[in-house]
């Protein structure tokens, strides 16, 4: 068999012939098509590999990619800043440069500014966000610019699909109701902490909570969920006073902001390894909670997975001219106890 021409590299990377000849040529060409003649030529063993190789290097794609996250003195944001910025440097399909911005108001009227102004700036963004209407707004508005929208963490909606990078929440709380019926020492109330209900996973986590303990152990009594603003000092304060409204509280599951109140409201009232206390995120301060007792169990997502995900997905969705169809993705999540830490 002869060696593979033009014509064969066309057919297996399926371009046109002449869009195989401006690649090799040094014409105008989308980099995601380049790549997609690079690898076909890797396929067929196209005699002119080498130069195509140089030229997709060369062209290499340039984008910037800004990260809206929440307050900067939470450790578990800055943890996510530091893996998605350490994905951008290790993307191999383009040049990534990610701006990170840390916002200390969480009002959407705020978020909803912030992200216009980032998507200004940038060729795509991810955010930690509220549902809401203006943030709804905003992300409608940047989609219509070119400017794909990416939710992490929690999903958000828009008139257009907005691709999500993130855990099933639905079963994070489906997970935290097995947890409880399991951990009990016998059935008895139950509360949850939220930080705002309009943040999807926090209603998903105590959806999933609720719809456990509802067909498997519906001997327990699930409080009315309390709200902590995403707040410590807020979220230890709230505890306190659940604890005091019900000293026999069996357990506390954690959906939301201000999990280090909550366990320092347990440690104060000498409720800890009592209280049965579920929560996310392993950082050294659940890590050092679940090794004294004071935290039961933990739910862990991957951030360099999560933080890859969310950079690949955006390079897909320039690449693809889209705006999500596909290019989440839902991760998933660790359970975490004394015993695995």
């Amino acid at each position: 068999m002869g060696r593979p021409t033009i014509k064969d590299l066309a057919t297996a990377a399926g371009v046109s012939i002449s869009t195989v000849n401006r690649v090799i040529g040094g014409g105008k060409v989308r980099h995601a098509t380049m790549r997609r003649v690079r690898d076909a030529a890797a396929a067929i063993g196209f005699y002119g590999l080498g130069s195509i190789e140089s030229r997709v290097g060369a062209a290499k794609a340039k984008h910037r990619f800004g990260m809206l996250l929440h307050q900067p003195h939470r450790t578990y944001y800055r943890m996510l800043a530091d893996a998605l910025v350490a994905a951008g440097d290790r993307f191999g399909g383009a040049d990534v440069e990610i701006a990170v911005e840390f916002v200390d108001e969480l009002t959407p009227q705020n978020i909803a500014g912030r992200m216009l102004a980032l998507g200004g700036a940038c060729d795509a963004i991810g955010v930690v966000a509220a549902v809401h209407p203006l943030v709804a707004r905003a992300i409608d508005a940047l989609q219509g610019r070119g400017v794909p929208v990416f939710a992490l963490i929690s999903e958000l909606e828009a008139g257009g699909e907005v691709p999500y990078v993130g855990a099933d929440n639905w079963k994070v709380g489906r997970t935290a109701g097995w947890a409880m019926h399991r951990l009990c020492k016998g059935p008895g109330k139950l509360g949850i902490l939220v930080g705002n209900h309009r943040y999807r996973c926090q209603e998903q986590n105590e959806s999933g909570f609720r719809s456990y303990l509802r067909e498997f152990a519906p001997e327990f009594a699930l409080l009315e969920p309390l709200s902590t603003f995403e707040s410590s000092t807020v979220a230890q304060e709230v505890t306190e006073g659940l604890l005091r409204e019900h000293p026999d509280l069996a357990g506390l599951f954690v959906a939301g902001g201000g999990i280090a109140g909550a366990m320092a409201a347990l440690r104060s009232a000498g409720a800890a390894g009592r209280t049965v206390m579920v929560g996310h995120q392993l950082m050294d301060n659940t890590r050092a909670a679940l090794l004294d007792g004071t935290m039961s169990l933990a739910f862990s997502v991957s951030l360099d997975r999560l933080a890859d995900l969310a950079v690949s997905g955006m390079a897909r969705a320039l690449d693809a001219g889209a705006r999500g169809g596909g290019l989440g993705a839902v991760l998933p999540f660790e359970i975490c106890t004394r015993e695995n830490v």
